[in-house]
This record gives structure tokens, sequence and C-alpha cells, in this order.
């Protein structure tokens, strides 16, 4: 294998876009199988209707995530990320295939066994998402900023995706006998095979890219501990220990208290930012809205349009003169999303359902805009390992914001009975 010291790499090196379109499919692919269990909620409030399915499985999924990256962040400098990262996109594509099985094994019935069967699918889906999501934001962040906004593009493009072949499926079975569930089955088989398409690009093409090989490279010699997998992986030896080691007595890296500290309003933004949107979406959108002209097709639509503005959203900052940098100005402008709260209220009372998919499609521009603002903007100033261990944090109350989200979603059926 060959030796790459970073010192001699040139500045400029091949694959950078390459890398950018390979960070758009492993984020998509990141959270098509959580994104195509949403998209289904057509399906499972028909197979569950007594047990908010739409509520309960994203409730049951976000203590799973959360608790596993609360672990992950701890340990983050002694975790191989290649392992880690291949873990997650494995227990991802398994997930998938086992839900596909236990529809076909229960012949599409419902009733509480099976609702149990998927709520512990639900869980893994989220050990997985710690597992990824985590792991890639932090791998991403300590090489170019272009690779973390690919990525989170990547995952909202998840949605847009899933949201796209849940409306082509419904509409080619929905005259058939059995169409939801056939709809839904062919749906959740092409989220099987993205997923095992992640694992192998993860595996085999993302590590040799040239540009990735230098980052990682970059990030040893800076005394980090945790690429030395993928290092291998890209056919690239790091200096020598000894040399290595040499070389890095001098790196005190920052501890994730002080790294925190220093970012804590970054770590907030992301916390308030999906705290506000998942007590919005999915489950006001799927069962508070009311009944209106599209009916079946309605929640499918505000979830599509939620998607794709969301998508758009994280392309907005690509435009430096519209990307908001200012750590003040981001505050306060998440703050001033909580406006969101009343005005769906009164949308869903008053307003029909032009005004719904005009505001939900905001909610959704929103969210990515901000979301790629701020964590395009906060790995800054730091080492490869403190920038790793950064993007971990950030995940960490990313994550947490989306916990508190779908506990306050609840707060929709006081008074409904």
């Amino acid at each position: 294998m060959e030796t790459i010291d970073e010192r001699r790499v040139p500045a400029r090196v091949e694959g950078k876009y390459a890398a950018i379109a390979v960070c758009w499919l492993l984020g998509n692919g990141c959270l098509f199988p959580w994104n195509s269990m949403l998209t289904i909620e057509d399906y499972y409030g028909d197979l569950f209707p007594k047990y908010h399915p739409s509520r309960i499985l994203t409730l049951v999924y976000q203590p799973f995530a959360l608790g596993t990256l609360a672990i992950l962040a701890y340990h983050e400098a002694k975790i191989n990320t290649r392992k880690r990262n291949l873990y997650g996109y494995a227990l991802f594509f398994i997930s998938s295939l086992l839900v596909l099985v236990l529809d076909l094994a229960t012949s599409g019935k419902g009733g509480l066994g099976t609702f149990i069967g998927i709520c512990a699918i639900s869980g893994a889906f989220g050990v997985a998402d710690a597992h990824v999501q985590g792991g890639m934001v932090g791998d991403l962040s300590y090489m170019q900023p272009e690779f973390v906004q690919s990525f989170f593009a990547g995952l909202a493009a998840s949605g847009a995706l899933t949201s796209a072949l849940r409306l082509i499926t419904k509409a080619a079975f929905e005259n058939s006998k059995d169409g939801l569930r056939k709809g839904a089955i062919l749906f959740f088989a092409i989220s099987m095979f993205f997923k095992l398409l992640c694992v192998l690009l993860y595996a085999h093409a993302f590590p040799k890219l040239a540009i990735v090989k230098y980052y990682r490279s970059k990030a040893a010699t800076e005394g980090s501990k945790t690429v030395s997998a993928d290092l291998a992986a890209g056919g690239i030896q790091t200096l020598p220990q000894q040399e290595a080691e040499e070389d890095s007595k001098h790196l005190e890296r920052l501890s994730n208290k002080e790294l925190l500290y220093q970012n804590i309003d970054y770590a907030l933004d992301l916390f308030l930012i999906y705290s506000l949107t998942l007590s919005i979406f999915p489950g006001f959108l799927s069962e508070d809205t009311g009944s209106h002209s599209l009916g079946t097709w309605y929640a499918l639509v505000l979830i599509a349009m939620y998607n794709v503005c969301d998508l758009i959203g994280r392309y907005i900052p690509l435009l430096k003169f519209l990307k908001l940098e200012s750590r003040t100005g981001l505050m306060m402008a998440i703050l001033s999303c909580c406006l969101f709260i009343p005005a769906f209220f009164f949308t869903a009372k008053y307003g029909d359902q032009g005004w719904m998919i005009l505001l939900t499609s905001f909610l959704g521009l929103t969210n990515g805009y901000l979301t790629v603002c701020v964590v395009t903007t906060a790995p800054k100033g730091y080492k490869g390992p403190e920038q790793n261990a950064l993007g971990d944090l950030l995940v960490l109350f990313l994550i947490g914001g989306i916990f508190a989200g779908v506990t306050l979603d609840w707060l929709w059926l006081i008074g409904k009975g």
C-alpha cells in the first residue's frame, strides 16, 4: 500500500465532485427506509386504525436513535468509524428486509402482534440512524463543507424520493384488489435494494476517492485514531506509528465538553429547528388537518410538499449571498419559526387545503435552509478529530430535537378524545 504524508499532498486533489455525488447518495440512503415507513402512513393507518401509527412509530424510533447516539458520541474518539457506518447501513438493509418479510408472513393482517413487530423494526431503524448519521456527519465535518451540505441534501432527497415513489405506487395499484398493500410491498422492496447499494458504495467506492484519502490522512496526522480502517480500505497507510505519535504529541484535542461549550448556540439551533418541525410533521399533518377534496391523497400530498421544499431549502445556502452565517442571525431566524405553531393551528381550523399545502411547503423550506446553514457554518477552526467530535455532538442535539418534537406532537390531541 502507498504511504501518504499529508505535508507532501498537493492542495488540489481529484475526486471532489464524485465525492459530493456519493455523499448525496449516502445521505439519501441514511433516511430512505425510515421515510419509507413514514410515507406509507395511508397503509399503516388502514392496517392499524386504533394505534396512531404515524405518531407511535416515530415515538418508538427516537429513543433508540437518541440513546445509541449519546453512547457513540461519548466514546467517539475510540470508535472505528468505518465499522460504525458499515454496521449502520447493514442494519438499515436488514431492517428493511424484515418489514417486507413481516408483511408477507402475516398476509397483510393488522393486530397488536404485527404492530409490535413493526415497532421493533422502527427501533432498529433508530439504532441504525444513530450509527450512520452521527458517524457520517462527524467523518465529513473535517473534509469540505460541500460534503456535509450534500449529505444533508441527500437526507432531504430521501423524503422527496419516497414521497414520489409512494404517489406512483399508490396510483399504479389504486384500482386493483388489495392495491394499498401491493403498493406498499413494492415500495419497501425498492427501499431494500437501495440500502444494499449504499452498503456497497460506502464499503468500496467512497474510501477510494483521492480527496477522501487526502482528508483522512490529514486527520490521522492531527491525532485522529478513528480513521485507520478507512485509510486501509482506501489502500493508504498513515505515517509509521512512532512518527505519527511524535507528530501529534503537541496536538491536544479539546474535550467534548469544551467543544460543546464553544458551540452551544449551534447545538441549540439544531435542537430548536427539529423540535418545532417534528411537533408538526408527520403526526399533525397526517391526522389533524381534517377531511378535504383530495381524500386519502391529502396527507400524502402534504408530506410530499414538505419533503420537496425541504430538499430545495438545503440547496439555497450554496448561493453565498443567501447563506446565513451570523450566529445571532441564525438564532433569531430559528426562534421566529415558532410562529408556525399558531399558523398551523388556525389554518387547520379555518383554512382550506390550498393554504395548508402552502404553509407545509414553507415549513419544509425553512427546515432545510436553516439546517444546512448551521451544520456548514459550525465545524470551523478545529483540527480533524475535533471537527469529527463536534459533528457527532451536533447530530446528537438534532436527534434530541426530533425526540422532543415527536413528544410535543401529542399535545395536538388534547381535547380530541
